[in-house]
């Protein structure tokens, strides 16, 4: 699939690079989400609310201090696998996904 083949929507007929414009708008909608999630779960329930979460006692430790230490790390992970799982998507999407031929990625 050529540059000028790439499936989009909404591709404006005076420069044919619209559909970069729509991709990196999705890519940063994207982002902004996840680390908006991020923030909160690191800043706001491991700093700003640690207190109201420490009333909460998980196996004898205070919900906040596992935010803290924990929770915003194990957060971090699974952000950094969506981000991956919807990125695969909006590659392919957009057509710009590395892979063969035979659809098996590179």
């Amino acid at each position: 699939m050529s540059a000028t083949d790439r499936p989009s929507p909404q591709v404006p007929p005076e420069d044919g690079r619209g559909w970069q414009r729509e991709y990196w708008r999705k890519n940063l909608q994207l982002m902004i989400a996840l680390l908006a999630v991020w923030f909160v779960v690191s800043f706001l329930a491991g700093i700003v609310f640690v207190e109201q979460l420490n009333t909460v006692v998980i196996n004898g430790f205070p919900l906040g201090f596992w935010f803290a230490q924990q929770g915003s790390i194990y957060v971090f992970v699974v952000l950094i696998f969506v981000y991956a799982l919807r990125m695969d998507r909006l590659d392919d999407e957009y057509g710009v996904s590395e892979r063969d031929d035979e659809g098996s990625r590179l």
